[in-house]
Order: structure tokens, then C-alpha cells, then sequence
């Protein structure tokens, strides 16, 4: 399996401010002249040396994950608007064709998760055939309303391309098989209106995607107990919007501090744990601040396997 992030941010897209650029340039001027940088050639290697927020930009697109199986079949978790850019790579292939056959597993409907499908430019063309995967009754009719006027002027049910929906059983939440070896499981989170953890397995190996959740102490304790769903994933991708700090201000908005993240992934026994669905308030520096308290308090913690990695837009990982 092979899983791209194309959208790493909660609640509202935020695109770098000028200031911010501003910052990121003078503080890149200020190490160039520390480092005694005067040679053209040895650009890429300094820039290589350079904290991680100023080597890249985290992102500003809402939640969006690709999965691409084994066999080159690719799959995206929620459509957020880093469903955008994912749309203009997908029309390079069978999709700019008409032949395009998209799978999406919804976690919830809040705007930051659907608001990137009017702008999917797959969904713009005959012929490509786009399944939904969701624990929601209303799924068809929550897309329908957001993609209708007055709020937008491409009217969902008019877009050409096909549209099926699939409704998933939160009852006996029966594993899915997609191809001969990829089996798709989903867990409900505690999250405003609810929200669902996907897991896939393929190759011995498992990803998880557990985003808009609110994990707490309880929580933490009850998985290995009542559920092994959380344990041993190779790759789990976790909610961790807020500090510690700030998640004790905003209980039951539904989301986690990266310290309870943190606390997660060593507990579970996670070999590699990306916080993502970054605060929008929060700039650059301040995320790469907190991905270092994250490593902090892993080791506070005795953290020995898990590694834990900041989400950014583009980041591949390969399973």
C-alpha cells in the first residue's frame, strides 16, 4: 500500500499568510549567514539542514488521504479540499478518459471533510464511475445540499459522472474486501454528530486513518480491552489539533492534543504515528514546535518504537 496526504488541515483551509512567508524567508537569511552559505552549488545541502517548517510548508487543504493497493488501484479517505490537487493528478490517467473508477470512504459530513468534491474535476466528466463508501443514511442527500444553489452553481445530481453509494452496517460493522487481498474495517469515534475511523489491511501490513476524534484517558484504557481495532497498525493517522493545553478548553469539540496522541500511539503499539487535522490558527513554527513536545513527551513516556511524524501535504508512505 502506498498512502499520500493531500489535505493535513482541520476546520478550514489556510492558506500561508504574507506575514508568515515573510517570517519563513527571514528566518532562512538569517541561517544562511549563520552557516557562511556563498556558494550557489551548496544550496540544496543547506536547505536540507533546515528545520523542518522552513524546508516545507505543512499545508493549508482540509482532509484528504490517497490510498493506492498493490495493485495500483487507488482509494481516498474524505474530500476535503486537498481533494482539488488529487483531482488534477487523477485526470492524467483513466479519469481525463472518462474512464475513471474512484472509491471514497467518508468519515463524517462536516464541511472541512466534503467541501473539496464540488472542485473534483473527476466528478466533471462521463464516464467515471465514483463510489461511496459510508456509515450514513443520507449520504447522497448531504452531498446534494451542499452542491446545490444558492451555494454552488454545479449541481451535484447534474454532474455527468456516475455515483454509487454504499451503506456501511455500524451495527455488526462487517469487514469489507475490496480486490482479493484488501479488507477494509471502520470504527466509530467520538466526535460532534460522529465520525469513523477506517482500517485497511493488505500484505500483513495496516494502515489506519482515526481523524476528528476526541481520545481521552477512557478511551485509551477501553482499546485492547474491548477492541483490538487501534493495535499494531504499521501506519496510524491521528487527530491531534490541539495542546494540551488548549484540548482542557475545548472538551467535547472533538478532538485530541498531541501529548493524548502521543499516548496513543506507544500504547497501541503503532510503528509509525502521524498527527495530523492541524489547528488552523496554528502557523508553521508552531506546529513544528509541537511536533517536538510531541517527541518529548514520547520520551517522558518511554516511547522505544513509535515514530512520530508531523503531517504535511505530499508525504508518502509506503507499507
Amino acid at each position: 500500500m502506498q498512502v499520500k496526504l493531500w489535505g493535513v488541515r482541520g476546520s478550514i483551509p489556510t492558506p500561508l499568510s504574507n506575514r508568515e512567508y515573510k517570517n519563513k524567508i527571514q528566518r532562512i537569511l538569517e541561517n544562511a549567514i549563520k552557516t557562511g552559505l556563498g556558494d550557489i552549488s551548496k544550496i540544496d545541502d543547506f536547505i536540507k539542514k533546515l528545520p523542518d517548517d522552513l524546508q516545507h510548508v505543512y499545508g493549508g487543504n482540509t482532509t484528504c488521504v490517497s490510498l493506492t493497493s498493490e495493485s495500483g488501484i487507488t482509494y481516498i479517505i474524505d474530500c476535503g479540499t486537498g481533494l482539488r490537487p488529487l483531482g488534477y493528478d487523477l485526470m492524467k490517467g483513466p479519469c481525463g478518459e472518462g474512464k475513471g473508477v474512484i472509491t471514497f470512504f467518508i468519515t463524517h459530513n462536516h464541511w472541512d471533510h466534503i467541501q473539496g468534491l464540488p472542485f473534483f474535476n473527476p466528478i466533471y466528466v462521463s464516464g467515471n464511475v465514483l463510489n461511496f463508501y459510508s456509515p450514513y443514511k443520507k449520504q447522497r442527500e448531504l452531498l446534494e445540499q451542499q452542491q446545490s444553489a444558492p451555494f454552488f452553481p454545479g449541481i451535484f445530481n447534474d454532474t455527468p459522472s456516475m455515483k454509487n453509494f454504499y451503506l456501511l452496517d455500524t451495527k455488526n460493522r462487517t469487514s469489507v474486501k475490496f480486490e482479493d487481498d484488501l479488507i477494509m474495517d471502520y470504527f466509530p469515534l467520538n466526535h460532534p454528530c460522529g465520525s469513523f475511523a477506517y482500517r485497511f489491511k493488505q500484505n500483513n501490513k495496516i494502515f489506519i486513518f482515526a481523524t476528528d476524534a476526541e481520545f481521552t484517558g477512557k478511551i485509551l484504557e477501553t482499546i485492547g480491552n474491548s477492541t483490538d481495532f487501534f493495535l499494531n497498525a504499521d501506519l496510524l493517522i491521528i487527530d491531534s489539533q490541539y495542546t494540551l493545553k488548549e484540548s482542557f478548553l475545548k472538551i467535547d469539540w472533538g478532538h485530541t492534543s498531541y501529548t493524548m496522541a502521543v499516548n496513543c500511539g506507544v500504547k497501541w503499539s503503532i510503528k509509525n504515528l502521524v498527527l495530523t487535522h492541524h489547528e488552523p490558527s496554528y502557523y508553521d513554527s508552531k506546529l513544528h514546535l509541537n511536533w517536538k513536545k510531541a517527541v518529548e513527551h514520547g520520551k517522558l513516556i518511554n516511547n522505544k518504537n513509535t515514530k512520530i511524524i508531523m503531517a504535511r501535504e505530499g508525504m508518502v508512505f509506503k507499507l
